[in-house]
């Protein structure tokens, strides 16, 4: 089936049971959990329902059409299905924390952060599947300065990054395990990885230019 299409069904799927579920929503719906996964934050019925399919129509039509501008869109044909894969798996994440939102103010009990870690966790896996078929481009991976400059560095910046972000998707899932420390297992590898990428990729073109 084609990509897009795909994408544009689980976004149907989203309006679809949010209408279903519409009279079964409390005035004021959580929206919104702490770390601990316990409730910090409500919405009412409508924002509730109809924001998130909303928020996803709008940010898959711009992941779709973006490309199409960039001044290197012919790197970017050439991982083009996975980067269209991408967006899919993007929008089943997107659908499945919808779900787990509508489940909880139905009343079903359940930790937020141990339902959404391994769904998590497989989407920073993805995200490392496609940073490593990915070519050097304005709009998808690891732009640094010296990664824009050099194929090369490029090449070499998104192999790496591939590994450490496929890494970082194991362990949150894992993290599944330990709800109580489960965004330290999000956040303390995504802010080292970004730091350390931006470091080597750096280190990768001064060596290149001596």
């Amino acid at each position: 089936m084609n990509k897009k299409i795909l994408t544009l069904i689980i976004i149907s799927l989203c309006f679809v049971s949010g209408l279903f579920s519409y009279y079964l929503m409390p005035d004021q719906m959580a929206s919104h959990w702490n770390i601990e996964g316990q409730v910090d934050g409500y919405v009412s019925r409508n924002f509730g329902i109809f924001f998130l399919p909303s928020f996803l129509l709008i940010l898959a039509l711009i992941l779709l059409f973006v490309p199409q501008i960039d001044p290197l869109k012919k790197n970017i044909d050439k991982f083009k299905d996975d980067y269209e894969m991408f967006i899919v798996w993007f929008a089943v994440f997107f659908f499945y924390v919808y779900v787990l939102t509508l489940f909880w103010n139905m009343g079903i009990s359940f930790n937020m952060n141990t339902a959404l870690m391994p769904a998590l966790g497989f989407f920073f896996f993805y995200v490392g599947v496609l940073i490593e078929k990915a070519k050097r481009n304005y709009f998808i991976g690891i732009r640094t300065p010296w990664t824009l400059a050099s194929d090369k560095v490029w090449d070499k910046t998104h192999k790496l990054g591939s590994k450490l972000f496929k890494l970082t998707g194991l362990l949150v899932v894992v993290s599944a395990l330990f709800p109580q420390y489960s965004f330290l297992f999000v956040f303390v590898p995504i802010i080292f990885i970004s730091l350390f990428l931006i470091i080597y990729s750096y280190n990768e073109f001064r060596k290149e230019e001596k």
